[in-house]
């Protein structure tokens, strides 16, 4: 089985590195010379519009997934025509514009905080005046990691907003006040099967995820699930899906969906029986579903701009490292560490000596 990758990050390189013992080969498609992916299967430096370089990848595979939403759903859907793609391109399109995805939550009745489409300056203050402050103006699509986004606190914040986006189309939505970030690792295969991970608590810091827990019996598991197996079953899902929700009122609002296997699921390399990266894999190619049990404590601990010393973290007991084998750069995910434990107490002291050492680097 040869699959074919849109995108050559970390995530196509951990999705290699998940199906290469299952008899997978891959061939990656990525603009970057130095796509970190490609050292496991072959590349293919090409721009995701070129026609010409997608349709030599579909000659060369059985299928084709992709590692990250900024691909155009036009790219899927072109590819398409010659090979199955999962997940389908209008999954791609919806989960990558911020006003499709409020709405069809809006539609399957998952709660969201108040938002109003914002296409113009004037657009901006009118919803403003409807929604109140503080808010959010945010691009509608190419958002992530904090960009592409500005907090409205007051009204001098508005006056400039719109242009400081770049006068692109936008989404306002009200400042959810919220007691938790929370996201749901959900797998749906080819026959409509289901398998969910356990509820993971994130910590953002710049809007950069830097941290998260698998969680024991969440006391919110079951509304994760219900609310995310609307969105798989209405968009007849393939593949992994991560939704983030805010934790409000002993209750859940929706943030985003992520259309593919997600940073806060790294965790399930070696914190579940099988990982987000393998049971995608078993999704697409119609294999049955791995299970998503969880194995003890477990965390993700992601190294933003560099990667500590690689023998200290290997020092920690039942520390994971994940080195991406990107260069080094501010603000940029180069690597992870998982943790794993047999209780919660030994799981927050391994972080603590994690976080000493990502400190010392810094």
């Amino acid at each position: 089985m040869k699959i074919g990758v849109i995108g050559g990050g970390q995530l196509g390189r951990m999705l290699a590195l998940a199906g290469t013992p299952l008899g997978m080969k891959f061939v990656f498609l990525d603009p970057a010379q130095d796509a970190c992916a490609a050292m496991l299967g072959e590349h293919i430096h090409a721009d995701y519009h070129d026609h010409e370089h997608l349709r030599q990848l579909a000659d060369q595979v059985d299928m084709v997934t992709f590692e990250f939403e900024s691909v155009p759903a036009d790219t899927v859907a072109f590819l398409s025509q010659f090979v199955p793609v999962y997940p389908c391109a209008e999954s791609l399109r919806i989960a990558r514009d911020r006003l499709l995805e409020k709405n069809l939550f809006r539609n399957l009745q998952v709660p969201v905080a108040p938002y109003a489409a914002v296409d113009s300056q004037a657009e901006l203050e009118q919803a403003v005046a409807s929604i109140g402050l503080p808010a959010v103006l945010k691009t509608r699509t190419l958002g992530y990691d904090g960009k592409g986004q500005k907090v409205l606190r007051a009204p001098v914040d508005v006056s400039a907003a719109f242009a400081e986006l770049g006068s692109v189309p936008c989404i306002l939505e009200d400042f959810v006040e919220f007691s938790g970030e929370v996201s749901l690792i959900a797998v749906r295969g080819r026959d409509g099967a289901c398998r969910f991970y356990p509820l993971v608590h994130n910590t953002h810091n710049d809007g950069i995820l830097r941290l998260s827990i698998a969680s024991e019996q969440h006391p919110l598991q079951a509304l994760a699930e219900q609310y995310t197996s609307a969105v798989l079953e209405h968009l007849d899902y393939v593949g992994v899906m991560a939704f983030e929700f805010f934790e409000v009122d002993g209750g859940l609002k929706a943030n985003e969906i992520a259309p593919r296997v997600h940073n806060s699921g790294h965790w399930t390399i070696e914190g579940a029986e099988c990982s987000q990266f393998e049971n995608h894999l078993r999704a697409i190619t119609g294999l049955p579903l791995g299970s998503t049990r969880k194995l003890g404590e477990s965390a993700m601990v992601n190294f933003i701009g560099c990667v500590p010393e690689i023998a200290r973290l290997a020092a920690i007991a039942d520390c994971h490292v994940h080195d991406y084998g990107k260069a080094f750069k501010d603000g940029r995910k180069v690597g992870h560490a998982t943790v794993r434990s047999v209780d919660s107490d030994t799981l927050h002291r391994q972080l603590d000596e994690i976080s000493l050492l990502m400190a010392a680097d810094n």
